[in-house]
């Protein structure tokens, strides 16, 4: 098989790698890649968002699979122009995107099916938000109706805060035409955690689950992420919340888009609660978690190839099981000196080829370039996700922290305190 990788962050560095290691793959091709991929296979310079030069890319290259990273990829139509010209894709159409791609869409979904969340409004009118804001209590849970990079969602802790909010998303427009909406939702106690199904358009297969860190510093503060580590397992997600999660969220969804005209093909990411009620959907993602993706990747023992491969053609009874290591995985994101908001570009990082021959670590590319004087320099906000597995979480975690500390460089920083509450 000859794949396409589409995307250039950690996520798709991290499924590369795994996709390389498979006996079925004689290439690996990406677009736009990073230095990361470079040394995998073979990255082409096309952007993740140029649906029609992809699908020229992928009938060129003569392509058996295409995987698609990012959501805006999805957003693009990617799947719709392949699917028109015959090449398997992993990823799904853009209309069975909308799960991600319009929070307000999935909600009114969840509705229609029943699927377990939390109570919601969808607003385009600030002065409409406002007012509901005034018959309900703090917390408040607001968020961009589109694609923001993970970075749509303000948990208010006062109605300041809220109004505050609601008045950057839809009049300053901070997440330019993805908070042309916006919804206000019902603030969920509980625990957070990332499910992940396999889906072919008719069913869904249980992938895994991983803990993420949304908030930028220690101590689950600061602003929110596209996320800052992961680790896998995750310690709440217990037998009983994954059946829950296939009976209650997973597979209505796949039957209900399938009845709407819009079967779901490839990986769906239940962004799920742990509640004293029982687990709720907090959000959907049509793609691989990043970097909780990493950790997945890390603990897959069994061949990914043919699994993708099953799913985008529409019959995942064909895929061989996919079986996981115990042993836990961490991923520790390092990101630019001032991220999420601003953060700085071109730091020269030193120290890679140190951590990453390190015992059980993996460095992924993330937000990185390579000059042509052969430095590597920083150039995005999540810049390297270093991965490290162990067999208890905490072994896991110090062996990735002392990768970290190999990693020479003064532009960037990263939490401390990743796994803390499975640790805890």
């Amino acid at each position: 098989m000859k794949i396409l990788i589409v995307g250039s962050g950690g996520r798709e560095h991290a499924l590369g790698w795994k996709l390389a290691q498979s006996p079925l793959v004689s290439a690996v091709v990406a677009a736009p890649g990073n230095p990361g991929l470079a040394k995998i296979g073979r990255c082409v310079n096309v952007a993740a968002t140029d649906a029609a030069e992809l699908a020229a890319l992928a009938a060129r290259e003569q392509i058996d699979l295409v995987v698609i990273g990012p959501e805006s990829t999805l957003e693009a139509g990617l799947a719709d122009r392949l699917s028109a010209i015959g090449i398997p894709c992993f990823g799904p159409s853009q209309k069975a995107a909308q799960l991600e791609t319009s929070k307000a869409f999935t909600k009114d979904f969840c509705a229609r099916h029943a699927i377990p969340t939390a109570d919601f409004r969808v607003f385009e009118d600030a002065i409409r938000a406002k007012a509901y804001l005034g018959t309900r209590e703090p917390p408040f849970v607001i968020k961009a109706d589109g694609l923001a990079a993970g970075k749509g969602v303000v948990i208010a802790e006062t109605r300041r805060e809220a109004d505050e909010a609601v008045d950057q998303i839809l009049f300053l427009r901070k997440f330019g035409t993805a908070g042309q909406r916006i919804v206000i939702e019902e603030f969920l106690p509980g625990e957070e955690a990332s499910l992940f199904a396999l889906c072919d358009g008719k069913t869904a297969v249980f992938l895994g689950a991983a803990q993420d860190h949304k908030r930028a510093f220690d101590g689950d503060k600061g602003p929110n992420t596209g996320g800052m580590g992961a680790y896998s397992p995750a310690p709440v997600v217990t037998d009983a919340v994954i059946a829950e999660a296939m009976e209650k969220i997973f597979l209505p969804t796949v039957a209900g888009m399938a009845a709407e005209g819009a079967p779901f093909v490839g990986v769906l990411f239940a962004g799920v609660m742990v509640t004293a009620e029982g687990s709720k959907l907090i959000e959907f993602n049509t793609r691989f978690g990043d970097p909780e993706c990493q950790t997945l990747m890390a603990r897959l023992d069994s061949d990914l190839a043919p699994v993708l491969l099953a799913a985008a053609n529409g019959d995942l009874s064909a895929a061989p099981p996919l079986t996981f290591s115990p042993r836990p995985a961490v991923t520790v994101v390092l990101a630019a000196q001032g991220y999420p908001d601003t953060p700085l570009a071109g730091s020269i990082i030193r120290g890679l080829l140190e951590a990453e021959a390190m015992e059980d670590v993996d460095v992924f590319h993330a937000g990185t370039r390579l000059d042509e004087d052969g430095l590597l320099r920083a150039a995005g906000g999540r810049v390297l996700n270093v991965t490290a597995t162990g067999d208890t979480l905490r072994a896991a975690v110090n062996r990735a922290y002392a990768a970290v500390g190999a990693i020479d460089w003064p532009g960037g920083f990263c939490r401390t305190d990743i796994g803390w509450r499975a640790l805890e």
